[in-house]
């Protein structure tokens, strides 16, 4: 089994912040990373419904980590498990649970990958055309530094971890690229 990546809303630093907002298709599991921050509900609803999917069908939701630019609109997914670096919560329930290596579908894992916050998660989704990792380690493809980050050498090990596997990052407030020799490390 292999799961399928749509990009729903591609984030952005500035003046104003938005998150990088995307699905995941794994079997019988429609995913969503990190539905924070954005001008507008209709930039996250309407490129999901467009793509056949509604709010109530998402089965689960993965925090990269728990700042309000990433979890602002996870309400909208009334459905849905939700993921973070420690646990899954479902309705009433919080079933604790490492995130390194957890399995959220048949193609799609997490692992800790700290730096940014120390509970930082990366979703990975392997893909027909490879693996694709959502992650906060970097804000974009140009992202030399992180201000906010509370572990620069964690966030460098976790920037190493994920390039020796990922084809794909998706990251935190920018499109996906293709990580090269000038990833920043």
């Amino acid at each position: 089994m292999s799961a399928t990546v749509n990009l729903l809303h591609t984030g952005y630093v500035g003046g104003h912040v938005g998150s990088t907002i995307s699905l995941i298709r794994d079997g019988d599991r429609l995913i969503v990373t990190d539905p924070g921050m954005v001008r507008d509900r209709a930039l996250i609803l309407d490129p999901l419904r467009a793509l056949g999917v509604e709010p109530g069908d998402v089965t689960d939701v993965v925090f990269s980590h728990h700042h309000p630019d990433h979890t602002l609109n996870a309400a909208l997914f009334l459905n849905a498990r939700f993921h973070d670096h420690w646990a899954i919560y479902e309705g009433d329930l919080w079933e604790d649970r490492d995130a390194e290596g957890y399995e959220v579908g048949p193609s799609v894992r997490l692992i800790r990958t700290p730096g940014h916050t120390p509970e930082d998660i990366t979703t990975l989704a392997e893909t027909d055309d490879g693996l694709v990792a959502f992650t906060h380690l970097w804000w974009d493809a140009n992202s030399a530094a992180d201000p906010f980050a509370t572990d620069l050498n964690a966030l460098h090990a976790g920037r190493e971890r994920v390039l020796e596997i990922a084809g794909l990052i998706v990251p935190g407030h920018g499109p996906a690229f293709k990580p090269s020799a000038d990833t920043p490390r």
